[in-house]
């Protein structure tokens, strides 16, 4: 039977995670038997709740990376560069494989790394970093190998997902419903990587890459998050019978593939509008497979724990795909900039503020038709005992390009109270 020998660097909950699930490895398939030959972290001293001694400890997680003992390096420190990124490239400069759950380290680094395995005939696996315990990396590079993939899409940030369905089901503004959230540990304490979608950027990042072989390239993604996003919005889009998601998608065009993260108006009837609280959800459409989505929980201890361990058990089985499903000199599929974004075409809801006077609605419809942007359908809320009242309107399709110039118009209108809001339609 084989042994496999886990140099493990990062003992934050995934570590600790994965420590737990291998004391009852008996509980498990993994192929083999996995042992853990030493471990690293910033503090050795800070109280867990598992017992640590019986393992070697090092200070330096390169130390740890190129020890003669390990097998397989596990790096579970976190970030993208430091050194999480020394301690992998050390050990894959050995010959050594590495697992790692770092969606950062892997999204700006990935090509890098995967010439590095690739020269040293070293596997490299990162099933952890995307969407938790769902397999969608497997799945995607391996089990649809044999289907042309037309686009992969989806909730990639539990956080985010959170936030919505909570403002919606609670009527609380996104600053109650946040710190509900960072109480509950569903948020960390500064949510700027979640909420501004760069953590999801970072996963569909890696996605594209592996289904369509474009450049693993994390600034040409469109991104927005969902720290815009009202209570008002939400409530607008229910009327329309749509709910708003944060969406990360890839999708294969003629003009090359599309890559952006923002939030969207999906009909009700979506897959992705059913996945609420802090769940993650993927879709996956292929041209000879059809449809398919992949639902469960994006991140914790357990979920990720999971991750790690299906790649560890991968190695077991002597498995050395190629890192990122295609051979990194051959990842050239073009990828769109943003600016190429802005050219394609959608339906929108323009949410805006109005000053209950008369001619302000006129005048908002007047810079809706300079801008060749024309009203589908249009909702007001009653002013009330405000001074404003709540208008949203969805637009025909036009481009982005198009809604941006109208945003621009409606924004110098003398009744508009606060900056419009733009949000993408996806069709029903």
């Amino acid at each position: 039977m084989t042994t496999l020998k886990l140099g493990i660097a990062g003992l934050g909950n995934v570590g600790v995670g994965l420590i737990e699930r291998l004391v009852e490895q008996e509980k498990l398939r993994l192929g083999g038997v996995v042992e853990i030959a030493g471990i690293s972290a910033r503090n050795r001293s800070r109280k867990r709740p598992v017992p640590i001694d019986p393992y070697p400890w090092f200070d330096d997680p390169v130390a740890l990376a190129k020890d003669d003992n390990v097998d397989v390096f596990v790096e579970l420190i976190g970030g993208s560069d430091g050194p999480a990124k020394l301690a992998v490239e050390a050990a894959l400069s050995l010959g050594k494989p590495v697992v790692t759950a770092n969606k950062a380290l892997i999204a700006e680094y990935g090509e890098q790394l995967a010439k590095l395995a690739e020269e040293n005939s070293a596997p490299l696996l990162f099933e952890a970093a995307v969407a938790g315990g769902i397999p969608i990396v497997r799945a995607v590079r391996e089990s649809l190998a044999g289907a042309e993939i037309k686009s992969v899409r989806g909730i990639l940030n539990g956080t985010c997902n959170y936030l919505l369905t909570e403002m919606l089901n609670t009527g609380a503004p996104y600053a109650d419903v946040l710190s509900d959230a960072q109480k509950l540990g569903y948020a960390e304490a500064d949510p700027f990587l979640d909420v501004s979608g760069t953590d999801a950027a970072h996963k569909i990042a890696i996605l594209a890459t592996i289904a369509f072989g474009v450049p693993l390239d994390f600034s040409k993604i469109s991104l927005s998050g969902v720290d815009t996003i009202q209570l008002k919005d939400l409530q607008f889009a229910k009327k329309l019978d749509h709910k708003i998601k944060l969406i990360a998608e890839g999708v294969n065009t003629e003009n090359g593939v599309i890559c952006r993260v923002e939030p969207v108006l999906l009909p009700m009837k979506s897959p992705l509008a059913q996945i609420d609280g802090p769940l993650n959800a993927v879709m996956v459409e292929t041209v000879h497979a059809g449809p398919m989505t992949f639902t469960g929980p994006g991140a914790g201890a357990g979920p990720t724990a999971s991750a790690v361990l299906g790649d560890i058990s991968a190695l077991i089985a002597g498995d050395n795909r190629k890192v990122l499903g295609h051979d990194v000199g051959s990842l050239n599929t073009t990828l769109c900039a943003p600016e190429d974004v802005s050219k394609s075409e959608s339906k929108y809801l323009i949410r805006v503020d109005l000053a209950d006077r008369a001619g302000a609605l006129a005048s908002l419809t007047d810079a809706l038709a300079v801008s060749d942007v024309s009203v589908d359908e249009l909702l007001q809320d009653s002013a009330g005992d405000q001074e404003y009242a709540p208008i949203a309107i969805k637009t025909h399709k036009c481009t982005y390009a198009a809604v941006h110039d109208a945003k621009k118009r409606i924004d110098s209108l003398p009744a508009v109270v606060d900056p419009a809001r733009t949000i993408r339609i996806e069709a029903g």
